[in-house]
């Protein structure tokens, strides 16, 4: 292969001295002997050139040879290496598949207890921050916080998720819960800010009976508590009770009483207190028709006082007296008769006596006549205005029924206008029709009661005059002697 490429390379360097001299020939006529000599000493010259660049690059060759020689083995044992390495990788990605495998099932497992645990979490949580509202809603609708104060702030911030609960939380809710238990279940006399019945916020001592009811004192007055959730404070109720409660509060606050007056509603009795209202209180809201019920309650309760006046004045021991003229008439004393009677003259069944006494000589049916004159001209003065209080307390309970239907109809009138989606539009008809009726039945009873016991004194009083005159008759016409 070699020399094949040596001689190639000298016949084209042949061919090329040829062709130049063809070429040449005309220029170089004049020595023709020379151009053998000078082509076989460039030839020789390429020969030697030749000779050097095969060596060179047979010396290329071996040392590219060597080269790739010592490349193939440096890479026969990089290929040696790699596969050793690829096998060692393709133990470890065995290795691993099989880890893999492994992890994924126990990242399935793991993944199965976190939800699982999350569910938890979040149930607990839940559970948490529900409580954690309820205590918050216990603590501030408890009157005990407006003098113990408890801090609710963490509870709120549970309950509204800005914060995840933590034992640290839970340790803080159950210490506020069983501190407010602990108060809830004892009876303390503390000093605390109150806002008093004119709106001032003022130092007092304060009863607190656990958490049903909460009592004060001023300098000027005792009463009870009431507690605003929104305000956190106390407010002493618009009404004092009464005297005898108030005493007994005081009693207890100083340890002189073993009881004390207490609201077990927490509260819901007490504010009853505030908005109930007297009959006076009352009397305005049933409209125009309480007025002429009003007054006749103020003509029955004078006509009542002057009746009763009238029987007070006129009373006397009339047995004792009556027994005296009797004696007296008996023993035909009848000057001690008349200044007996005379004596006791305001009294009607006396001065029916009287007139007997004066009409002692007539014959007995002459007496009897005028005995019965007497009676009959008693009888008015002590009747006087008695019809009257029975036709007021007809009138009465007339004028009651009559504000029940005018308020009624103010009622079906609102509903008629503006339906019945709001009560208190309705509550004025209806609290006129009540009010009135009831305010005609009070006036009406107890008219009605006095109006029953007068008539009953005038017709005893009668009784009596008609008996003792009666008796007085007989003792008058009775022989003496007999």
């Amino acid at each position: 292969m070699k020399s094949q490429v040596i001689d190639t390379c000298i016949m084209m360097i042949s061919v090329l001295l040829c062709g130049i001299y063809l070429f040449a020939a005309p220029a170089w006529g004049q020595d023709l002997r020379l151009v053998p000599m000078e082509a076989g000493k460039i030839e020789a010259t390429m020969r030697q050139k030749a000779a050097r660049e095969l060596h060179t690059a047979q010396e290329a060759a071996a040392r590219a040879r060597q080269k790739i020689t010592q490349d193939r083995k440096a890479l026969d044992r990089t290929i040696a290496r790699l596969t050793e390495q690829a096998r060692d990788l393709k133990k470890d990605i065995k290795a691993l598949e099989t880890e893999n495998q492994t992890l994924t099932q126990e990242d399935t497992i793991l993944s199965r207890q976190l939800e699982e645990s999350q569910g938890m979490v979040r149930e607990l949580s839940g559970v948490i921050r529900m409580n954690a509202k309820d205590i918050d809603t216990f603590l501030s609708s408890s009157f005990l916080s407006g003098v113990y104060h408890p801090d609710t702030v963490f509870l709120k911030a549970i309950a509204e998720q800005s914060v995840f609960p933590g034992m640290d939380h839970i340790r803080k809710m159950a210490g506020l819960l069983f501190d407010r238990i602990r108060q809830g279940g004892a009876v303390n006399l503390e000093t605390a800010a109150i806002v008093d019945r004119t709106g001032k916020t003022v130092d007092a001592r304060v009863l607190l009976l656990g958490g049903f009811t909460a009592a004060y004192e001023l300098a000027t007055e005792t009463g009870f508590l009431s507690y605003t959730p929104g305000e956190g404070k106390l407010f002493a109720l618009s009404r004092l009770p009464s005297a005898s409660m108030g005493k007994k509060i005081i009693q207890y606050m100083e340890g002189k009483r073993d009881a004390v007056p207490m609201d077990i509603s927490r509260g819901a009795a007490l504010s009853q207190l505030t908005y109930k209202l007297s009959l006076w209180d009352q009397i305005p809201k049933g409209g125009p028709i309480v007025w002429p019920i009003l007054a006749i309650l103020a003509i029955g309760g004078l006509i009542a006082t002057e009746r009763l006046w009238s029987l007070l004045r006129r009373k006397i021991k009339l047995e004792k007296v009556v027994f005296q003229i009797e004696a007296s008439a008996v023993a035909r004393n009848w000057l001690s008769c008349q200044e007996t009677c005379a004596q006791y003259a305001k009294n009607p069944v006396i001065r029916v006596i009287r007139a007997g006494l004066t009409s002692r000589e007539l014959p007995r049916e002459d007496m009897e006549n005028t005995v019965q004159e007497a009676i009959l001209r008693e009888i008015p003065p002590m009747e006087r205005f008695l019809s009257t209080m029975g036709m007021l307390a007809a009138i009465a309970p007339l004028l009651g029924l009559l504000g029940t239907v005018t308020g009624m109809i103010d009622t079906f009138h609102v509903i008629t206008m503006h339906g019945t989606g709001d009560p208190r539009m309705m509550s004025g008809g209806i609290s006129e029709a009540l009010v009135t009726t009831m305010l005609g039945l009070s006036v009406a009873i107890p008219i009605m009661l006095v109006h029953t016991l007068l008539n009953r004194e005038v017709e005893n009083t009668v009784g009596l005059m008609e008996e003792k005159a009666v008796a007085l008759i007989n003792i008058i016409q009775k022989p003496q002697g007999v």
